[in-house]
């Protein structure tokens, strides 16, 4: 009955659509442009501590897609009224307890079905920042987290493909590539 009700809350919720390009095309409820594979705008934050390691989140088990899986730090969507780099500091303090200064890596364009016959298609952008204190986490939001190095990350990544989120597989390689650079 609560996952019901969650769901149920999370269509109030509006996605920005935009074309190949990021241009806004108007909006749409969260859960709309999930079943319909509607392209819609998002974020992905991947925050580093001074020692390279990644704060990774491992997503709550009654979350409406991808329970359970591992992500990046952070990830969602803006809000109509809202800039991508606003968005991302205040789901930031709201998912993870802090906030730091983000910069914008690059974006990307990606479509994967998920289960419970939604799906993603995000134009995703992609922001890193630093950060060496622990998060305060919401609960409602992340199960736990961890910091971890790119390279152990790497590695779990070939063995256990499955434990990350699809738009975290598809980002990891570039952004590992900034950090090595």
């Amino acid at each position: 009955m609560m996952k019901k009700k969650m769901v149920m809350d999370d269509t109030k919720e509006r996605v920005i659509l935009v074309d190949l390009n990021d241009n806004p095309l108007g909006t749409m409820g969260k859960m709309e442009a999930h079943i319909k594979a509607v392209l819609h705008r998002a974020f992905s934050v991947f925050v580093f501590n001074d020692q390279g390691e990644l704060m990774l989140q491992r997503r709550a088990m009654h979350k409406y897609h991808s329970p359970g899986l591992w992500a990046n730090t952070c990830c969602s969507h803006p809000r109509p009224d809202e800039e991508v780099m606003q968005a991302a500091h205040r789901r930031m303090v709201e998912e993870m307890g802090f906030d730091c200064e983000l910069t914008k890596l690059f974006d990307f364009v990606y479509k994967a079905a998920l289960e419970h016959g939604l799906s993603e298609h995000e134009f995703d952008h992609v922001l890193v920042g630093t950060h060496n204190g622990e998060p305060i986490i919401n609960t409602e939001e992340v199960m736990e987290w961890r910091w971890r190095s790119m390279d152990d990350i790497a590695a779990d990544l070939k063995l256990r493909p499955e434990e990350y989120t699809i738009w975290f597989r598809i980002a990891f390689d570039r952004v590992y590539e900034y950090i090595q650079s």
